[in-house]
């Protein structure tokens, strides 16, 4: 019997997560901020759909959706670097390639912004925009974030550590898999 319930045999929840408890706390943290920004985005749109589409004709979509695929990518070399602690050499190479494929998604990204500051797109031109470079800053942010875990849990990868890292990467990609149709393909 455990501490917490002296008539089941079963741990609580939160004990049967990977990772550590505080990582979770701070993985729906962010994406309850997400959901939120993502929903004064769509409210926003419904306010100047025409606007908003125009708007959103300066995007890349292409880029984006080959961005989609590469952090969904570097996701799946997470998930595999947390099946891998016990080969380290592996584990480490599966994490180099996940934060490899995540500066490469930077690089799509950073190409997008400066096009559209090169056409004078700025934060001011259009609420779409305004929304559209907080959501993706913010995202682009967390990118940088997991990266440097990523890199960081490589340097010592164990069990642990390693389910500490994916799982804030799984959040980037699932951020990311929320944005993307609602910034680009809406």
């Amino acid at each position: 019997m455990t501490e917490y319930d002296q008539t089941t045999t079963e741990p609580p929840i939160w004990e049967n997560l990977p990772g550590d408890l505080m990582m979770w706390v701070l993985i729906v943290s962010e994406l309850l901020v997400f959901g939120a920004g993502l929903a004064v985005f769509m409210f926003l749109r419904l306010m100047d759909p025409a606007g908003f589409a125009e708007a959103q004709t300066h995007l890349h979509r292409t880029g984006a959706g080959i961005g989609t695929v590469v952090l969904v990518t570097s996701g799946w070399l997470a998930a595999l670097a947390a099946h891998s602690t016990d080969r380290v050499w592996r584990c480490r190479a599966l994490l180099a390639g996940a934060t490899l494929l995540g500066a490469v998604f930077m690089g799509i990204k950073g190409q997008e912004w400066a096009d559209l500051f090169a056409q004078g797109i700025s934060f001011e031109t259009h609420v779409f925009f305004t929304f559209s470079f907080m959501l993706t800053g913010f995202h682009a942010a967390h990118v940088i974030a997991g990266m440097l875990l990523l890199a960081f849990v490589a340097i010592r990868p164990t069990p642990s550590n390693v389910e500490v890292g994916a799982a804030f990467w799984h959040m980037v990609d699932l951020v990311w898999i929320l944005v993307f149709p609602v910034v680009y393909l809406l």
